[in-house]
């Protein structure tokens, strides 16, 4: 793994020889690609294209991040910006790489969450497009833009992931495989249809076995924060150690906002009420903001209240954008007096 590992260092410092105006590309590129925009911003929009796809979307970005914690776990994967120190690299050869604020994730590294959750939840929604696209266009060039963006998007989120030194370029790789795969085999299982009790009981069942996970890897004999202490021990500047990069944050995302779909299926709209194309739009602009303006709350600086409040807010997330917001809109629109449709 150490040919490997140098390898990859290789070619970090390849793309940090570029120009200077890519590093605030590739920066941009992989702060935007966050697996919190999928909850925060790609949900929401895709959810008002179309109901089924926003909930494949969501669903999907849940379970996808959920397996990429696990397999973080038991993979043991390093990070570029600890592994030049503890490999002894640094001490053997000059070694001319920089950090940056979003470098220092404190989770291990393999597979790359960005590609992998970003890849596995951006599927259904390129799949809706490629289809929306050749009903309207027989032309290949247009049926095939949804799926070229889509590997654009996944090479240069890649690429920024090794440039800020988040992961080794194989990471990448295994990531936006086990992404595809997962958004390919997921998209015909979206429980699009299920009661809150199925969301309700699939929060419980992603938080308990990842608690179960979590203690049977301690009884093991496994340090599983080592990833915390090496992150901590080499990153550049402290204020860039973040709570949301850890594990649990993942897990509090993924149970969180499956409860959440399981209260948006507990206050559907009434029979009949339908969205009109502006207020599909008014309802997406208004999501948007809301759970942006949701998000920019702050946080408990308190570890365990931390992930407390981080798991309230993306349990209000589905419920705002697929109940109270769309029932907002409708309210508005509402001629006064008007009965509710039945």
């Amino acid at each position: 793994m150490d040919a490997l590992h140098t390898a990859g260092i290789r070619f970090a410092e390849a793309l940090q020889s570029g120009p200077p105006w890519l590093e605030k590309f590739w920066i941009s590129v992989t702060s935007l690609a966050d697996p919190k925009s999928i909850f925060t911003v790609c949900f929401p929009l895709a959810y008002f294209l179309d109901r089924k796809v926003g909930v494949s979307v969501l669903w999907i970005g849940l379970v996808s991040e959920w397996l990429n914690v696990v397999l973080k776990w038991f993979l043991f994967g390093e990070r570029p910006f600890w592994w030049i120190h503890e490999s002894g690299l640094t001490s053997k050869e000059l070694v001319t790489l920089r950090q940056f604020p979003v470098s220092c994730e404190t989770g291990p590294g393999s597979p790359s969450g960005h590609c992998m959750i970003t890849g596995a939840a951006l599927w259904p929604l390129v799949t809706a497009l490629t289809a929306l696209a050749s009903r309207h266009s027989r032309s290949l060039v247009v049926n095939l833009t949804p799926f070229g963006a889509y590997t654009l998007l996944q090479l240069a989120v890649g690429l920024s992931r090794v440039f800020v030194l988040a992961h080794f370029p194989h990471q990448v790789v295994g990531g936006i495989l086990t992404g595809a795969a997962l958004g390919w085999g997921l998209q015909a299982r979206t429980p699009a249809t299920c009661t809150s009790g199925f969301f309700v009981a699939t929060a419980l069942a992603l938080l308990l076995s990842s608690l179960a996970l979590h203690s049977l890897v301690i009884a093991a004999g496994i340090d599983i924060n080592w990833s915390i202490r090496l992150a901590t021990k080499w990153c550049s500047d402290p204020a860039w150690l973040r709570l949301d990069t850890r594990p649990f944050a993942s897990i509090c995302r993924d149970t969180g906002s499956a409860l959440g779909l399981g209260l948006a299926a507990g206050f559907p709209l009434h029979r009949g009420e339908r969205l009109d194309p502006r207020q599909r739009v008014a309802s997406a602009v208004l999501a948007l903001v809301a759970i942006q303006g949701l998000h920019r709350l702050l946080q408990p600086t308190d570890a365990t209240l931390w992930y407390g409040t981080s798991f309230l807010k993306y349990a209000a997330g589905p419920w705002l954008v697929a109940s109270l917001l769309p029932w907002l809109v409708l309210s508005l629109a509402r001629p006064r007096g008007s009965p509710h449709t039945e």
